[in-house]
């Protein structure tokens, strides 16, 4: 199970995608265990992130990013910044 980051993704993606009219998620800097269940496609307005897969090496993730997370990985979030962010469950 791969994370899938891809750094300043153009406008005319972000567009297709309709990031702008998705919901939007924000978090102090903390750490905790998390599980997808779905799919998640977000894109960081803001924040600096490490996300450490089970059994797997840490990702780093912020502020301009989009970021795709598979469904059924469980993982460890370490926001070392506060984060705000778009996301869609697929």
């Amino acid at each position: 199970m791969e994370i899938k980051v891809k750094s300043q993704p153009s406008q005319e993606r972000l567009n297709e995608l309709g990031v702008s009219k998705w919901d939007i998620w924000t978090k102090e800097v903390s750490k905790f265990p998390w599980t997808y269940d779905t799919q998640e496609t977000c894109y960081f307005l803001e924040g600096d992130v490490f996300v450490t897969p089970e059994g797997g090496q840490p990702v780093q993730m912020g502020k301009g990013d989009l970021v795709t997370f598979p469904a059924g990985m469980s993982c460890t979030w370490e926001i070392r910044s506060d984060v705000k962010k778009h996301y869609c469950f697929d």
